[in-house]
């Protein structure tokens, strides 16, 4: 297996980024390559600082970063560790596969329905559109390593998208081939507990915390083009969001 040494060696040959950068890098490729798995301790910092021929400082900043960043978590008198639980910035508009693949982990999809129908009374209101316009359904497990992190039953506008088909892994990367996808979104995000169907899907126990995100996108223009509810396991995610006075 390629170990995190090879790796930074790799990347300096062809970076003149700063060397805290280059190890910041580094260790997302060897998360990516599952050197690392979650919730596994790094090397112990002066370890990783002899291991690589750069200072102790040198790794500190590094990793401060990553542990800003979400991607690491910091446990004092244990390490630090690849942090398990996924922190969502609430203020970023990314989509699941995204977020995902940037913390080295990889996404997949088991689907659950994908249908087409006309919007019910709630979509037309959320969505803006006339009764009997035409969506197509999508609802699914969203996985990230094989862990199962959340349901998400999402309706898009059917012009928004060139078939049913369409939607593979990301459904961000298909509305975005179609020229669709959203810039905006309004969030809603709440506490529950799951209930027995909930909890068998996601791989929990019934009365387990959970969070639900309704989320309504937006597309250049101003048109509400997706409608989502999401519901994920509250001892996976955390949701972020960075705040500033007016």
């Amino acid at each position: 297996m390629t170990s995190l040494a090879q790796i930074m060696e790799d990347l300096s040959q062809s970076s003149s980024q700063p060397l805290y950068q280059l190890l910041q890098r580094a260790l997302r490729e060897a998360i990516n390559q599952h050197v690392f798995g979650p919730d596994e301790a790094l090397p112990a910092e002066r370890q990783l600082a002899t291991d690589l021929s750069i200072s102790r400082i040198t790794v500190r900043k590094a990793i401060d970063g990553l542990v800003e960043e979400g991607l690491l978590v910091r446990r004092p008198g244990s390490g630090n560790f690849i942090n398990a639980k996924v922190e969502k910035n609430f203020a970023k508009l990314t989509s699941f596969s995204e977020d995902m693949r940037a913390r080295g982990r990889t996404p997949r999809s088991v689907w659950l329905k994908r249908s087409e129908g006309t919007v019910t009374p709630e979509e037309a209101l959320r969505l803006r559109l006339s009764p009997g316009a035409p969506v197509y359904r999508f609802n699914r497990i969203r996985f990230a390593d094989e862990v199962p992190m959340c349901l998400e039953y999402a309706t898009i506008v059917a012009s928004a998208l060139p078939s049913l088909d369409a939607v593979d892994v990301s459904m961000y990367e298909a509305l975005e081939a179609n020229g669709c996808r959203p810039v905006r979104a309004l969030q809603r995000l709440s506490a529950l507990l799951l209930n027995a169907e909930q909890a068998k899907l996601l791989q929990a126990r019934e009365g387990d915390a959970g969070l639900a995100v309704e989320r309504l996108g937006f597309i250049r223009d101003g048109r509400a083009v997706e409608f989502c509810r999401s519901i994920f396991r509250g001892d996976m995610y955390d949701f972020v969001a960075e705040l500033s006075t007016p």
